[in-house]
């Protein structure tokens, strides 16, 4: 599949996407979270993006899982509205900024910036952050 972003053209591998978003989904809902950590690497190593066509992307390719995982954990009674009232318009609002950011900027100095976020968010989650 060819898609278009502000006049380039890149393949995509359909089959890669669908299975990869899968099994990301399936392991994002195990653990509750929004598998945006996930979707990224996938997204620019296995269908070769830009970082800057994948950044509000992402957000778009997990709405979905996360709209059901926070459906889910709300009736198991671990939500917190405000929490989601304070991020959901944060993350619309990331989606509309971030891309036009990451497309000024080098693409390695994007990459960085993720892969530091992402060793932040797997410090955390494993308790030595």
């Amino acid at each position: 599949m060819i898609v278009t972003f502000w006049g380039h053209e890149f393949k995509v591998n359909l089959i890669i996407g669908c299975l990869g978003g899968f099994i990301i989904a399936i392991i994002s809902s195990m653990f509750g979270f929004g598998g945006g950590p996930f979707m990224v690497p996938l997204m620019t190593v296995g269908l070769g993006l830009p970082m800057y066509v994948v950044v509000g992307s992402s957000l778009l390719a997990i709405f979905f899982n996360t709209l059901m995982g926070t459906m889910r954990h709300y009736q198991f009674g671990n939500f917190d509205l405000t929490l989601f009232l304070i991020m959901f318009p944060a993350a619309i609002l990331g989606g509309f900024i971030a891309p036009q950011i990451a497309k000024r900027v080098s693409p390695l100095v994007v990459k960085r910036v993720a892969v530091a976020g992402l060793l932040i968010l797997a410090l955390n989650l494993l308790g030595v952050y």
